[in-house]
C-alpha cells in the first residue's frame, strides 16, 4: 500500500484511496489550524499545500485508472466519492494490472503453500492435502517465491488451483 504515492501511474484498490483521503484531510486540517492559529506572516506554510494536493490528486488519478478512465475524471464533482464504492474494473486493463487479484495471489502464493507433485494422469502423486494450495511441477505452472508472483503458461484450458480467472 501507497507504493510511489506521488506517481499518476497505475491502479489502487478503495481501501488505499479511502485512507489517502483521511491523510489530506487530516494534514488540510493540521495546516490550516496552525495558520489561524498564528498572528505572524506564515505564507510559506502554505507552500505545504503543494504536496498535499499533489499526493491526493495522483491517488485520485490511480483510483480512476482502476475503473478504467482517465485520471481527469476526478475533476467532475462528486465523482471523488463514487470512486469510494464503484468496484474496479476485473483483471488487467489499459492502465495496469488489478491491485484486488496482486493482493489476492501474493497472499494465495506465499511461501506457505504445499508443493506436490503431479503423475502423468493429472492427478496427485502418492501424499495428501495438508490444507495448502497444490501447485502442479510442469511447465503448465510455475511459481517465484522470492517475488510472491506467479505466471501461468498453461493454454490447454485446463483450471488449475487457485486460479482466479480465465
Amino acid at each position: 500500500m501507497f507504493e510511489n504515492a506521488f506517481s499518476f501511474e497505475g491502479r489502487i484498490r478503495r481501501t488505499e484511496y479511502g485512507i489517502s483521503g483521511i491523510i489530506y484531510g487530516f494534514f488540510v486540517v493540521v495546516i490550516n489550524l496552525i495558520i489561524s492559529g498564528s498572528d505572524g506572516d506564515l505564507a510559506i506554510l502554505g507552500l505545504a499545500y503543494i504536496p498535499m494536493l499533489w499526493f491526493f490528486w495522483a491517488q485520485g488519478a490511480k483510483r480512476c485508472h482502476d475503473v478504467g478512465n482517465s485520471g481527469w475524471w476526478q475533476l467532475i464533482p462528486f465523482y471523488g466519492f463514487w470512486l469510494l464504492f464503484q468496484d474496479g474494473d476485473y483483471g488487467q486493463n489499459k492502465y495496469g494490472n488489478n491491485p484486488k487479484e496482486i493482493l489476492q495471489n501474493t497472499i494465495n502464493y506465499g511461501s506457505s503453500h504445499n508443493q506436490q507433485s503431479s503423475n502423468p494422469a493429472g492427478g496427485y502423486n502418492q501424499g495428501s492435502y495438508s490444507g495448502g494450495h497444490n501447485n502442479q511441477n510442469n511447465s503448465d505452472f510455475s511459481n517465484n517465491q522470492s517475488n510472491s508472483s506467479y505466471s501461468k503458461t498453461n493454454t490447454s484450458g485446463e483450471y488449475n488451483s487457485g486460479e482466479l480467472y480465465k
